[in-house]
């Protein structure tokens, strides 16, 4: 493991590599290998990569659409509870 000091000066960027850390650790905890290891040993080919981006793509399509009914379920509700106060 390589260890990298590195600075900072959006927090948001730094959340978002913190976020890269945790899941490449998670990654390696659930299958053993890291994404290096898995091209240069040849242990999954390209269609593999692709068809794992496809199926992440749709997954996060999904998710999409149920955040976007959660933010009309609570507009609703917010709408609701405004014009119950009349």
């Amino acid at each position: 493991m390589k260890n990298k000091s590195i600075v900072f000066r959006d927090p948001v960027v730094e959340r978002v590599v913190e976020k890269f850390v945790d899941r490449s650790n998670v990654g390696y905890e659930k299958y053993g290998t890291t994404l290096h290891e898995e091209r240069t040993t040849k242990i999954k080919g390209l269609f593999k990569y692709i068809n794992d981006v496809q199926e992440e793509l749709m997954d996060a399509v999904l998710y999409m659409q149920a955040v976007k009914e959660e933010i009309q379920d609570l507009s609703e509700e917010a709408l609701l509870q405004k014009f119950s106060e009349f």
